[in-house]
């Protein structure tokens, strides 16, 4: 039995028992003890005869991974898991476990990239892998799949910031722009209360997030480093006492008013999230070390640190290039 820390901060432990594969993951690290009895409960909840049945359609395969994960993964991504699965063409979905070969893997992720992204297509992958995994763990997939596309992070400027922040002023997303601003995630935000606040202090410990019913769930925050606390201003902290509460209406109007402001301030449309982008830039920008940075917006790795500074870099790399291209024509050509 293995236990084995994953990127998202939670704990994986597997276990083959009869030539099938068994997995339980947690949120914290689990003594070996513990584990040992979530493992039993797992073998004892899920009938090995059951997970080893490949005479069933992918479709019925799916199902059936999902019902073993529903405990243990969040209710966002069992809802994403289900979404792949009605996105998957029929016959892929008709076809046997025991009769679905490379090839026909190959094939529907062919046919499902058509007018998808590289990132979407890639999941769709790794969830079919997992069913197959999990009732043929023999199976050894070797897919060709689409190119990654190196994402294009937007960070807004300062005067962007100011002339939105002047239009969500008395608003009821003006809390939540700002709190976007200091790094927070939007699902963090939504699930706030107004006794999160202590003094300056705001603890941020938990996430409102899709679920398979089309509707919200809270839950823990999306990673363990998440769960943080940050220090809030005098201004904004005053704000949400004023208000009683931090924001309470449907998660995705924030991103529809923040689309109308920029429409009215005629300023390029960016997202929600790339508020987090311009805190982490910002805060580099005035010298705050990138683990303070990495802790106050709950980043566990400074991946989006460092796309976030590439995208500045790039910027100084182009005023560069223009500053030398101009001096030297304006020496050979003048």
């Amino acid at each position: 039995m293995k236990i084995e820390k994953l990127p998202s901060g939670s704990y994986r432990i597997r276990k083959t028992y009869k030539g099938q594969a068994y997995t339980v993951v947690t949120d914290y690290k689990p003594t070996q003890k513990e584990a040992l009895k979530l493992m039993a409960d797992e073998l004892d909840r899920v009938k090995p005869e059951s997970r080893s049945q490949k005479h069933v359609s992918f479709q019925e395969a799916a199902a059936g991974y999902i019902e073993v994960k529903r405990n243990v993964l969040s209710p966002s991504t069992i809802a994403g898991y289900e979404r792949l699965s009605r996105a998957l063409s029929d016959r892929f979905l008709k076809l046997l476990v025991s009769d679905i070969s490379v090839l026909d893997v190959q094939k529907e992720v062919n046919d499902y990239s058509v007018g998808r992204s590289p990132k979407t297509v890639r999941n769709a992958h790794s969830f079919i892998s997992a069913v197959l995994s999990m009732y043929r763990p023999e199976i050894s997939l070797r897919t060709s799949l689409p190119q990654k596309i190196r994402p294009q992070t937007y960070v807004p400027t300062n005067d962007e910031m100011r002339k939105v922040m002047d239009y969500a002023r008395g608003t009821e997303y003006e809390v939540a722009i700002l709190l976007a601003a200091l790094g927070l995630r939007r699902s963090e935000i939504c699930a706030l209360k107004a006794d999160d606040l202590q003094g300056n202090t705001l603890r941020i410990n938990k996430a409102l997030v899709e679920n398979s019913d089309h509707g919200f769930t809270e839950k823990g925050t999306k990673t363990t480093d998440s769960a943080r606390e940050i220090y809030l201003p005098d201004e904004l902290a005053d704000l949400i006492r004023q208000r009683g509460y931090v924001y309470r209406g449907y998660p995705g109007n924030i991103l529809k008013f923040l689309h109308r402001a920029q429409d009215a301030l005629g300023i390029p449309r960016f997202k929600l999230h790339a508020l987090r982008h311009y805190y982490a830039s910002t805060a580099h920008a005035i010298g705050i070390p990138d683990s303070y940075i990495m802790q106050s917006g709950g980043w566990q790795s400074d991946n989006v640190l460092k796309s976030v500074y590439r995208h500045a870099l790039d910027e100084e790399k182009e005023r560069m290039q223009k500053q030398a291209a101009e001096y030297i024509t304006g020496k050979i050509l003048s």
